[in-house]
């Protein structure tokens, strides 16, 4: 039997079966873009998610005439299995019992307008061989832009200190007033880490009972460089300092939070003025495996 006839006998045209099967094709090739597209965004930005991907490809995707929604790409990505999973946290960097002086948090919300407005720092663990090193980050609360940070074998002052020298550096002239934030870690509290940011005139900061909501902004900046691209884990210190180095390049470069208009930290960092959430609720018909 012909291909006409055999249409004539659901009630199709030859016209609308060929109209079909290049409908068919065309998006399994829109989808195999779709997904070779996010593989290569990921060579640059390991462990980024939906939301990002979604963000970023748009212009590319337009320009090829692709329509694809987030719930799509979603979909797309659970079906070759490129969704990430998420890791807990469970090595502890915070010892608030010591002796030395804790400042009190008098900005509960940062209302930051502009850069170099307030600094929140933190601690967290990355595995080096059968240990631990702490990676040390200095994060602008206005745009997200990582100004700091040092990797250190011990939760001794020397990496938190590193880290603070280096964010001092990119300070400008006439900076105004600038607030350090952190935890009551006895590392943030020393002689040595108090007198750095009082010789620059920097206020102290510090959190009531080192919740992780009052200092939110460096928890995510924790997770984001660990899952995001994959500095959980390495073989050696010197191997770690160089991947993380890389990674905190590209982050600052590359990576638009939706808390910041989708501007990469290094676009922020050069405006002023109350940036836009764009931050939006998706509803998952499946949890992440």
């Amino acid at each position: 039997m012909g291909l006409g006839k055999l249409c004539g006998l659901f009630g199709k045209s030859r016209q609308a079966y060929y109209q079909q099967v290049w409908q068919q094709d065309k998006k399994q090739v829109n989808q195999m873009t779709i997904v070779q597209e996010v593989v290569k965004l990921r060579e640059q930005l390991p462990g980024v998610g939906t939301g990002k991907p979604h963000h970023l490809l748009s212009d590319c995707l337009a320009e090829q005439h692709i329509k694809l929604g987030r719930d799509k790409l979603y979909d797309l990505l659970r079906e070759h299995h490129l969704l990430r999973s998420k890791r807990r946290k469970w090595a502890k960097t915070t010892n608030s019992q010591h002796p030395f002086y804790k400042y009190v948090n008098l900005v509960k919300v940062f209302t930051a307008t502009r850069p170099n407005r307030v600094w929140v720092s933190d601690i967290t663990y990355i595995r080096t061989g059968r240990d631990f090193s702490y990676l040390s980050l200095i994060t602008d609360a206005y745009s997200h832009k990582i100004v700091g940070w040092a990797l250190d074998t011990t939760l001794q002052t020397k990496g938190p200190l590193a880290a603070l020298q280096m964010a001092v550096k990119t300070l400008p002239k006439g900076k105004g007033s600038l607030i350090h934030h952190s935890d009551r870690g006895i590392q943030y509290c020393c002689q040595e880490y108090i007198q750095l940011l009082c010789s620059r005139d920097i206020r102290i900061n510090m959190t009531n009972q080192g919740g992780p909501g009052e200092n939110a902004v460096a928890e995510r900046i924790n997770r984001t460089i660990k899952e995001e691209f994959n500095c959980r884990a390495f073989i050696s210190v010197d191997l770690a300092k160089a991947a993380i180095t890389k990674s905190i390049l590209a982050y600052n470069q590359l990576r638009p939070p939706a808390s910041c208009d989708y501007l990469t930290p290094n676009q922020a960092h050069l405006k002023e003025g109350t940036l836009r959430k764009r931050w939006r609720k998706y509803k998952r018909k499946n949890p992440v495996n």
